[in-house]
């Protein structure tokens, strides 16, 4: 089986790289190789290419055909577009000084698109970027909003309470107050009763005593009848 030009993979495991080789078609896929022409990190944005590319155009020109990817990384890096503008040099349709303006104009182009490509990526991560903050920002403040709440909720559930409890100690004093000032009012009623009644029972005893005193000074002669 000939030989191809495709990827051998290395990297971690969800990190892959890959070494771009020349390998027996019967090989392994990350077995033995003939030689290595690059690598291939598709990691990157755009994938990152490194690639000799006298030894491509080697054995790209000696027929080894590449992998659906290889092919395309090939092409990217202007190996095809070489290998055409060798053909016209060969043709005589032109020089090859024409041909090397001819790829280095072609090389000056896809380097600017692969620029403005960079660019483009770039600012599309920065507008993504922009808005995914934007909508963490509206979440943020809709959760400290919710949480505001909660609190404002909770302090003014922490106020009723505290004025509930400051009512009822209110109203708790001035019933002891209350109870306490008919008690004493209740003790001066009381006390004046008792003086009230030892002025009365004073009096009846002055009373007695002078009754008794004028009792006792009527003479006998007084009480005694006249005879007929």
């Amino acid at each position: 089986m000939p030989a191809r030009i495709r990827l051998q993979r290395r990297g971690k495991k969800g990190q892959p790289f890959y070494h771009i080789v020349v390998a027996d078609g019967r090989a392994p896929r990350d077995g033995r190789f003939i030689e290595k022409i690059g690598t291939y990190n598709p990691l990157t944005i755009p994938a990152t290419i490194e690639l000799d590319f006298e030894r491509a155009l080697h054995w790209v020109n000696c027929g080894v055909q590449p992998s659906d990817t290889v092919h395309a990384i090939l092409r990217r890096e202007g190996i095809y577009m070489k290998r055409h503008l060798m053909g016209g040099v060969q043709k005589g349709a032109f020089d090859e000084a024409e041909a090397e303006k001819r790829f280095e104009a072609w090389k000056t182009e896809k380097i600017r698109k692969i620029n403005d490509y960079k660019l483009e990526v770039l600012n599309k991560t920065k507008a993504e970027s922009k808005k995914r903050l934007e909508v963490e920002n509206k979440v943020k403040e809709a959760k400290e909003a919710v949480l505001n709440e909660k609190r404002l909720a909770e302090l003014e559930k922490e106020r009723k309470i505290k004025e509930e409890a400051e009512a009822k100690a209110a109203a708790l004093k001035a019933e002891k107050e209350a109870k306490a000032a008919a008690e004493k009012a209740e003790a001066a009623e009381t006390t004046d009763n008792v003086e009230v009644n030892e002025d009365v029972k004073t009096t009846e005893v002055d009373e007695n005593q002078e009754t008794v005193v004028d009792q006792t000074s009527e003479t006998p002669e007084d009480n005694v009848q006249p005879a007929e």
